[in-house]
């Protein structure tokens, strides 16, 4: 049976002229017209395809239409009841004898596609080591720089198992050795000694981890003289050192202008470190560009809202060579993603006071007087001994015997200094008890 829905006429035409629309009354389970979306590759118009009803299913909408060629399979997707919800689909066939135009309901079908030839190829299984290595690459390539040491401190540190395997025999014959009269918990020697390689492995990277995210200098952690921990030019780069001129602090007649002679010249720190080198017969050509050098990241951190601003920068360092102006921004700044604002962040600010105060280090022989430098900083000695402290000092007073090694005064011995010893040790990190 059919029902008329309506029936439209021409303007001056004869009941000749006049379409029946109607919709079909064929039942669900009968075959009709389908619509098919192809996301991807269009199949050739020759294509055939077939429907299939699921298991268990009667309705259009549980179809299945397949198609293939000689190369590409075709299959519809459960996407489509998701695609068609809401709303329904009707074909219309006009029958131009009875002059009717039939609208019969067409399942949608959205189909995928899948290449013969790789049908049966499995996806290749990536190992967890291969998936650090790729994203050790991607962080090589687009990370920023904190970002990378802490990648080549990783590789650096890494700790080959296999290379270790020879020494599990060794191991497991001490442990057996002096665990023999020990109760037994039933742990095995074996597993035993996988959980010490396992945790020796941990330390290492944890100790890796720690390594690359400290904010200081390149050190040598194995030297055995201050002197080697932190070298010259692993602090300030050769070509920046030889930039800096000292001619101007050796033509003045007097302290006060050599003092005025400074990028930076309201630290008591450097100015009493000024005053005492002239007051040899012949200053120290190193010591003088040291200081001058701190003074310029002194000058530098006081000038941070310029940073963005490079001639405003260089106009207010005008006495300081532009290849260490360039040099304290790429170190000791960051700049966005678009290139478009530069800053120093509380990080790199941390870094420059970082490398400021090893220069201090080398300058004072090793033992620093965090108060007075703190002050000049207009910090707190909390906030600036912490930083000596990731360097490796330690805060303590100076014995007799030391402030004659370093000519100071016997009064020196009431100021803590900073003091850096060897064999080098960096603080440990806090450890909270479970419960607090």
């Amino acid at each position: 049976m059919s029902a008329n829905i309506s029936k439209k006429r021409k303007r001056g035409s004869d009941d000749s002229d006049e379409v029946t629309l109607q919709v079909s009354a064929a039942t669900q389970s009968q075959a009709g017209p389908l619509l098919a979306s192809f996301p991807a590759i269009q199949p050739p118009k020759s294509t055939p395809f077939r429907v299939y009803l699921r298991k268990g299913k009667e309705a259009p909408e549980d179809t299945l239409l397949v198609g293939e060629t000689d190369t590409v399979e075709f299959v519809s997707t459960d996407e489509a009841q998701t695609a068609a919800a809401g709303c329904s689909y009707l074909v219309g066939v006009y029958d131009k004898r009875t002059k009717t135009t039939t609208l019969r309901p067409a399942p949608l079908h959205i189909l995928s596609r899948q290449v013969k030839a790789l049908k049966r190829l499995k996806p290749i299984q990536v190992s967890t080591e291969e998936r650090m290595k790729q994203r050790n690459l991607l962080g090589e390539t687009f990370g920023t720089k904190k970002a990378k040491a802490a990648i080549r401190a990783q590789e650096r540190n890494r700790v080959d198992i296999d290379a270790m395997q020879g020494v599990a025999g060794h191991l497991q014959e001490r442990i057996e050795e002096n665990t023999g009269s020990l109760p037994t918990q039933g742990i095995s020697a074996s597993a035993t000694i996988e959980a010490v390689l396992t945790g020796y492995v941990l330390a290492e990277e944890a100790k890796a981890v720690a390594d690359s995210s400290r904010l200081i200098p390149p050190y040598d952690e194995g030297a055995t003289r201050a002197d080697d921990v932190y070298k010259l030019h692993s602090i300030v780069p050769e070509a920046e050192f030889n930039a800096l001129s000292i001619s101007r602090l050796k033509s003045a007649s007097n302290s006060r202008e050599r003092i005025s002679a400074l990028p930076y010249s309201r630290s008591n720190w450097i100015n009493q470190h000024i005053n005492l080198l002239f007051s040899a017969p012949k200053p120290n050509k190193t010591l003088l560009k040291m200081l001058l050098y701190i003074s310029a990241m002194f000058a530098f951190k006081n000038a941070s809202r310029l940073v963005n601003d490079k001639p405003a920068l260089q106009e207010r360092l005008k006495d300081v060579p532009s290849i260490v102006v360039d040099g304290l921004l790429s170190r000791f700044t960051e700049t966005s993603r678009d290139n478009k604002s530069t800053k120093i962040t509380p990080q790199t600010e941390t870094m420059l006071l970082s490398y400021m105060f090893a220069l201090c280090l080398r300058v004072d022989d090793y033992a620093t007087d965090t108060t007075l430098l703190a002050k000049d900083l207009s910090m707190a000695v909390t906030k600036v001994n912490p930083i000596f402290k990731s360097l490796g000092c330690k805060i303590e007073s100076l014995s007799s015997n030391d402030l004659k090694q370093l000519g100071l005064p016997d009064s020196a011995a009431d100021t803590k200094r900073a003091v850096l010893k060897v064999p080098l040790e960096f603080p440990k990190p806090r450890v909270r008890r479970a419960g607090r």
